[in-house]
C-alpha cells in the first residue's frame, strides 16, 4: 500500500481495529435478518509525510449514499459554533453582498443558512441525497456531487469562482487528497481564502481518541501534513486557530501562494513547533498507540460486565459513528447495552451496525430510569449533561470511555 499523499510505501501500522461494519451504516429491522459485511479497519502512518491513513476497502460513493443518516443540524452546539464562524469570517475577510461563498460537504445547510440570512450569496456542494434535500428545503442551492478538480473546472468555466471556500470536517473524508486540494485552488478567486476544519491528529494521539477512526475517515491529519499538501498545489496556509470541537480541531486559512496581501501569521510556526514537541514526527510516538487502545477496550468491557453482573441497567446516548467504532472493537452487543437514545429522527427506529443495539427516542430514558447512561459522543459532554441531568433524580450516572473510563 502506498501513501495517498506522497506515494511512499507504507509499512508502519498505527492502529489495528480488526474488522468492523460501516460506522454510519444504521440498520432497519428487516436488515437484521441479513448477513452484515465487515471491513478491515487498520490505519498506517507514512514515515515520509506523517499522514495517518486507512487502507481503502470501501469507496466513498458507497459510504456517502442516499441513506446517509448524519445531519449536522441536530447538534445545537455545532450550530452555535457555525454561527460564530460566519460572524467572524465575514468581518475578517470583509465579505459583502457581492462576494460568493461555497461550502464543500455542506450537509443539510447547517452553516450556509447563516450566510443566507446576511444576504451574502452562497451555495453548497454535498454528495449525499438525504442531506442535500434537507438543505434545499432551507432554500440553499446545493450541487449534489463529490467535489473534485473536475467539478471545480466546470464551476470556474461557468464564472463561479468564489471568495471563500469552507470545508468543515471534510478533509479526513477524502480518498484522493491531491485531487481535492487541486480543485480548491481552481475554484478559489485570486484573492480568496480557503478555511478548513479538521480533528487534530496530535489530540487524537494525546487523548487516545481511537474511536474517531472509522471507514468514513480515510485520513488523520497533522498541521504540518496539511501545509505540505497545500503547498504542493501552490496554496499557502497563512493562519491557524485551535478549536475545542471534536475533541480538539484546527481551523486553517489558506490562499494562493502568489497572493501576498495576506501575511503568514505567527500561529503557523507556533503550531508546527507544538507538533514537533509532541513527537508527531517521530515513529516511536505511533508504535505504542495500539497498547493504549487495548487498555481502554478492556476497561470499558470490564465495567459493562461488572455492572450487568450486579443487576444494573446500562443504556447509551448518541448513535454516533465514534460510538460504533468503540462498540465493535470491544465486541459489545445488545445484551450489555439495552438501547441508545438519539435526537435525530433519521436514526430513531434503526439499529447500530454490528452491535444491533436499538436506537430510540430520548423519552425512553425517562421511562426506564437506567442506572448508567454512556455518552458515546464524548466531545458533546457540555451540551449533553445539562440536557440529560434529570437522570440524577433517580441516582443515575454518566459514563464515558475515552480517553479512559470515567463515571460521574
Amino acid at each position: 500500500m502506498k501513501c495517498r499523499s506522497c506515494k511512499n510505501e507504507l509499512t508502519h501500522v498505527f492502529a489495528d481495529l480488526m474488522n468492523a461494519p460501516l460506522s454510519n451504516g444504521y440498520l432497519t429491522k428487516n436488515q437484521l435478518k441479513d448477513p452484515e459485511i465487515y471491513y478491515p479497519l487498520k490505519t498506517f502512518v507514512c514515515e515520509h509525510c506523517w499522514l495517518v491513513q486507512t487502507d481503502d476497502h470501501k469507496k466513498s460513493e458507497e459510504i456517502f449514499d442516499k441513506h446517509y443518516a448524519y445531519f449536522s443540524s441536530f447538534s445545537s452546539s455545532w450550530l452555535v459554533h457555525s454561527q460564530k464562524f460566519v460572524t467572524m469570517i465575514i468581518e475578517k475577510l470583509g465579505l459583502h453582498k457581492s462576494s460568493l461563498v461555497a461550502e464543500i460537504a455542506s450537509n443539510d445547510g447547517y452553516l450556509l443558512q447563516f450566510f443566507q440570512k446576511t444576504g451574502i450569496p452562497c451555495f453548497g456542494i454535498e454528495p449525499t441525497e438525504s442531506t442535500a434535500i434537507a438543505a434545499r428545503h432551507k432554500g440553499i442551492e446545493t450541487i449534489q456531487r463529490f467535489f473534485s478538480a473536475s467539478l471545480a473546472k466546470q464551476l470556474a468555466a461557468e464564472d463561479r469562482k468564489v471568495d471563500l471556500i469552507i470545508g468543515n470536517n471534510v478533509l479526513a473524508h477524502i480518498p484522493d487528497l491531491n485531487n481535492f486540494v487541486e480543485g480548491l485552488g481552481i475554484l478559489l478567486n485570486e484573492r480568496g481564502t480557503i478555511t478548513m476544519e479538521f480533528p487534530h491528529l496530535m489530540n487524537l494521539i494525546e487523548h487516545n481518541q481511537f474511536d474517531t477512526i472509522y471507514h468514513e475517515h480515510f485520513s488523520y491529519l497533522s498541521f504540518q501534513t496539511v501545509c505540505t499538501i497545500f503547498k504542493s498545489h501552490q496554496l499557502t496556509v497563512y493562519d491557524v486557530t485551535e478549536l475545542s470541537t471534536h475533541g480538539g480541531s484546527l481551523r486553517i486559512f489558506a490562499r494562493h501562494s502568489q497572493n501576498k496581501d495576506l501575511p503568514i501569521s505567527g500561529n503557523v510556526q507556533r503550531v508546527l513547533e507544538q507538533e514537533k514537541a509532541s513527537g508527531l514526527f517521530c515513529l516511536e510516538t505511533y508504535k505504542h498507540f495500539q497498547n493504549r487502545i487495548e487498555q481502554v477496550s478492556c476497561g470499558f468491557l470490564k465495567f459493562l460486565l461488572d455492572t450487568k453482573t450486579k443487576g444494573k441497567t446500562i443504556v447509551g446516548y448518541g448513535a454516533a459513528a465514534k460510538g460504533n467504532t468503540l462498540l465493535n472493537y470491544c465486541g459489545i452487543k445488545n445484551n450489555l447495552i439495552d438501547f441508545v437514545a438519539d435526537a435525530s429522527p433519521h436514526k430513531q427506529g434503526k439499529y447500530l451496525p454490528g452491535s444491533h443495539i436499538p436506537i430510540v427516542l430520548e423519552q425512553k430514558i425517562k421511562e426506564t430510569k437506567p442506572d448508567f447512561v454512556v455518552l458515546f459522543p464524548w466531545n458533546l459532554q457540555e451540551e449533553l449533561i445539562p440536557k440529560l441531568s434529570y437522570i440524577y433524580n433517580w441516582g443515575g450516572k454518566f459514563v464515558t470511555a475515552i480517553p479512559a473510563l470515567e463515571i460521574f
